[in-house]
């Protein structure tokens, strides 16, 4: 009786299981082919006319220095500005602790690199891909935008950005190999993309909003 018992458990668990992973990979696919047509080039993001391009944050090393998936970004987002698909670049990422600053980090590059100031604004509450559409939506007044990440992640941003009404394409920033860890960012965003369609129906706001901001002044209203 108690061997019964356990095996109807034990398929129990594992029809679960196989429950869990079809929804997870119906997702997964639903969010990859709805919005892989919306990953452009830069070539094709030529006078776009889109408002603005999110630059999204990534990691910044202990001395300051943007990552390498975050300085891809940050090149790509130049070379979008270069090419007149948008008259502002809106750099998007993490800023909620004093020693922890994506988004000057990203400023301050592009401006090293010749982007006027005025030109570059700041998102400092991008703290996940979520927020950052929120707020270039309810606080940026965005409606037509250029999504600058690795490709693996914007399908997900593209989702994101569409739920929230915005008219968005997305460009790829690979521009180098990024270690063996890049299997693990993607295995770990099958299970983002779950979270984010959850949202997505939801739409709960960010922990922060606050004033909107024009993105026809000049982006130094965001400096801090």
């Amino acid at each position: 009786m108690r061997k019964k018992m356990i095996i109807k458990i034990i398929s129990w668990i594992i029809f679960i299981g196989l429950v869990i992973a079809l929804i997870v990979g119906a997702i997964n696919i639903y969010m990859v082919t709805t919005t892989s047509k919306r990953i452009i080039s830069v070539d094709d993001a030529k006078d776009i006319n889109a408002d603005c391009i999110i630059v999204l944050g990534a990691g910044v090393k202990p001395s300051g220095k943007p990552s390498w998936m975050l300085e891809d970004r940050i090149i790509v987002g130049e070379q979008l500005y270069n090419v007149n698909a948008a008259p502002k670049l809106l750099m998007s990422g993490d800023h909620g602790r004093e020693n922890y600053d994506e988004v000057n980090t990203m400023k301050n590059y592009a401006i090293n690199d010749g982007i006027p100031s005025e030109d570059i604004f700041m998102d400092h509450a991008g703290f996940e891909t979520y927020d950052s559409m929120y707020r270039a939506k309810k606080i940026f007044g965005a409606k037509k935008v250029v999504i600058v990440s690795q490709k693996y992640h914007l399908y997900r941003s593209l989702y994101i950005a569409k739920k929230m009404g915005l008219d968005a394409y997305g460009v790829s920033s690979d521009l180098r190999y990024y270690s063996k860890k890049q299997y693990y960012r993607e295995a770990r965003e099958w299970l983002a993309r779950v979270k984010s369609f959850i949202k997505c129906i939801a739409k709960p706001e960010p922990k922060y909003l606050g004033d909107s901001i024009d993105l026809k002044a000049s982006g130094d209203v965001t400096n801090d």
